[in-house]
């Protein structure tokens, strides 16, 4: 048997992976792509879907508004059956995470009034929707269950706001243990699910509320609309603070007061871009084809043999692992730390044909997607890694940031 360390031994793990065949559902290059939790690649049939939208606006032209008014609720529905355990009416995809997350704070702040609880980590546009809301308590990063209690305890807070999956570290939090202890000091709570859809099980059904994107690993493209969940039980209770006309009730009536629609549709907005959410429905089919628990299941392997990489070859050139040990504490991307993170991700990128992406202050983080990654993917992009540590490449690069990283 071929050692850890050997390309063998990681051509010997993609022969025995069930889901091997779903890579060649993808647009591939030559480039090692690491990066597919923040971008997931083009699949094939959303290509074809998004094709035949655009031939249809030109035949159809404004008569294709029939079909098209349905597609935030139609899709939300296949979101909730296949990949974010909620009941049907529950989800809507819609406009942007930070639109998203405004309207579901705001609603359960409005008459709620009170402190909200955050981690000093949070992803950044999450923080400055909530700071913009109201007083803000932060919790350590990755907080757990008793941490939640602990910022709860004075009995002053209103609303719990987490991420499911940490963005920098890729941490797993413990959604139900969480939820319960926010539930349990009288506060609404309202899950990040970001860098979890599609990749980790996610059970929405004692939870309050909900945001979440389609680009990342549900592999929609840039910019895909996002989407919102509310329990049924809170969708008369909340009231949307954009009042648009893609919420209210008899819509094309065009009345002069606002009365908006009782279920989840109130939380529409404005018109829809439904060229993008056409890429959405092939994306998240996809992702239901594979099922989301296989598809943990490879996450864990990748992200396990990623770790016994970093430890045989990069802990010894002053790399830190940034991502829990611990499998059940971890999304699907690795966080690898060092001083000289910046220029490292840069090398990688411009001199090895690797993408990963960079998180200040320190950390390269390698997004291993399961429905087109593979081991030997993982190997080539370690192994240039250590390569180029070794040789110091990176010195070669300029030290100062870029606006992306």
């Amino acid at each position: 048997m071929a050692a850890v360390t050997e390309r063998a031994h990681a051509a010997g793990l993609d022969a025995a992976d069930p889901l091997a065949g779903f890579r060649d559902e993808f647009v591939l290059g030559e480039r090692i792509y690491m990066d597919g939790n923040s971008l997931g690649r083009l699949p094939r049939r959303v290509e074809e879907r998004v094709a035949a939208l655009v031939q249809e606006w030109g035949e159809r032209l404004v008569t294709g508004w029939h079909e098209w008014i349905e597609l935030p609720a139609r899709l939300g529905d296949l979101l909730a059956r296949e990949i974010v355990g909620a009941q049907p009416g529950e989800v809507l995809v819609c406009d942007s995470v930070t639109v998203n997350l405004y309207k579901l704070a705001a609603a359960a702040l409005d008459g709620r009034p009170g402190v909200i609880v955050t981690a000093v980590d949070e992803f950044p546009t999450d923080r400055y929707v909530l700071q913009g809301l109201g007083e803000v308590r932060l919790l350590d990063p990755d907080p757990a269950a008793d941490d939640v209690a602990a910022a709860c305890a004075p009995g002053d807070v209103a609303l719990v706001c987490l991420s499911h999956v940490n963005y920098r570290s890729g941490a797993l939090a413990d959604l139900a243990g969480i939820t319960e202890a926010a539930h349990d000091a009288g506060a609404l709570m309202l899950w990040d699910v970001c860098h979890s859809a599609g990749v980790v099980p996610i059970d929405l059904s004692g939870v309050d509320l909900a945001v979440g994107c389609t680009y990342k690993y549900l592999n929609a493209g840039p910019g895909a609309p996002a989407f919102l969940y509310m329990r049924e039980g809170l969708q008369l209770e909340l009231r949307s603070p954009i009042q648009g006309w893609f919420g209210q009730r008899e819509q094309f009536a065009m009345g002069p007061a606002y009365d908006p629609e009782p279920g989840i549709v109130r939380f529409l907005a404005g018109t829809p871009p439904i060229v993008a959410l056409a890429a959405v429905e092939p994306a998240v089919e996809l992702v239901a084809e594979a099922g989301v628990a296989a598809l943990r299941e490879k996450s864990v392997a990748l992200t396990a043999y990623a770790i016994e990489l970093h430890d045989a070859w990069l802990a010894p050139l002053g790399f830190e692992l940034g991502t829990p040990r611990d499998a059940a504490r971890r999304g699907s991307h690795v966080s690898l730390r060092h001083p000289e993170g910046w220029r490292i991700c840069r090398a990688l990128i411009e001199r090895a044909d690797v993408i990963p992406d960079f998180r200040a202050p320190d950390s390269v983080r390698f997004g291993l997607p399961p429905l087109y990654t593979r081991f030997v993917d993982v190997w080539d992009a370690f192994d240039r890694l250590r390569r180029l540590v070794e040789d110091e490449v990176y010195l070669e690069l300029d030290p100062a940031p870029g606006r992306v990283t």
